[in-house]
């Protein structure tokens, strides 16, 4: 027997971010929004804990107990008195390193994948409680759809989307580290207040209203900067999606893949083949949202 768990990737259409706290973390407003690229996390019973992973940028997966997917298993387990003997395996299309939250959806759909399988009857809010846990990222994955992340991001609410938001990622040469980017946005921010970070009214209602145009004036990411400092060819790519005609570029959370918002299907198609022909990013990938969180198949 097994289980497989697909879980979405998600793009920030804000995040805001305040200074640091005595405890390292920032406080965020964090809105995310769950878009169609997906990995699969399958669980079947084993005689210890194994992980393996195919797909793009898999070499670049951790294969050991650091893994989200192997620590989410460990803490559902250690919740149950149970061992976490189970193969994970891990079939990656989500970037890696890509600011697309590809590590927090493999953790969300490993602890899924492993409740299904042990029939360990965990409610809704326990898995939340254990995601949270794992990072700050992890709850936004088990829940899709669109949401706002307050505190570290983890404290979640749903938030209603009138409509479909078409978009175009473009995968950089090279990963960045999300304590890295944290750090430049610190060193930056040196000398000057940081307001408290709070969601635009402006940018929800766009996203209630299901308007990408309105979407597209408001949507922001405090970390771009910092990514940006760190990784400056970052701006080309940037540069090379608006002159396609994307409404809206913006480095997607902690980086480095870039997210271009269009008016729709066949303008996403225009923007991708654009970014592809510029020579300035990588693979590029046109997806939509909002989709469903982790969902066994």
């Amino acid at each position: 027997m097994s289980v497989t768990v697909r879980v979405p990737a998600k793009v920030n259409v804000q995040l805001a971010v305040g200074a640091a706290r005595p405890d390292g973390f920032h406080d965020l407003a964090n809105v995310f929004l769950a878009v169609g690229l997906y990995d699969e996390v399958t669980v079947t019973p084993a005689d210890e804990l194994r992980i393996t992973c195919d797909g793009p940028d898999a070499g670049q997966v951790p294969l050991d107990r650091t893994n989200l997917a192997a620590r989410a298993a460990i803490a559902l387990a250690g919740r149950r008195g149970i061992e976490p003997h189970v193969h994970l395996h891990i079939a990656k299309d989500i970037p890696v390193a890509g600011g697309m939250a590809g590590g927090s959806a493999d953790g969300a759909g490993a602890l899924l994948a492993c409740d299904a399988l042990w029939g360990t009857g965990a409610s809704r809010d326990e898995l939340l409680e254990i995601c949270a846990e794992l990072g700050s990222d992890v709850p936004f994955s088990l829940v899709g759809g669109a949401a706002l992340g307050v505190g570290r991001g983890e404290r979640l609410t749903e938030l209603e989307v009138g409509g479909t938001f078409h978009w175009v990622f473009a995968m950089a040469g090279r990963g960045l580290s999300t304590p890295a980017v944290f750090r430049e946005f610190d060193r930056l921010a040196e000398g000057r207040e940081v307001p408290e970070p709070v969601a635009s009214p402006d940018l929800l209602a766009a996203l209630a209203k299901g308007d990408s145009d309105a979407l597209a004036a408001t949507v922001s990411n405090d970390l771009q900067p910092a990514a940006l400092s760190l990784f400056p060819e970052l701006a080309d790519t940037l540069a090379a999606g608006r002159g396609a005609g994307a409404l809206a570029a913006l480095v997607s959370g902690s980086g480095p893949t870039t997210a271009f918002l269009t008016r729709d299907a066949g303008a996403a198609e225009t923007v991708a083949e654009a970014l592809r022909a510029s020579g300035t990013c990588g693979a590029v990938r046109v997806a939509a949202g909002p989709v469903a969180g982790a969902t066994v198949l």
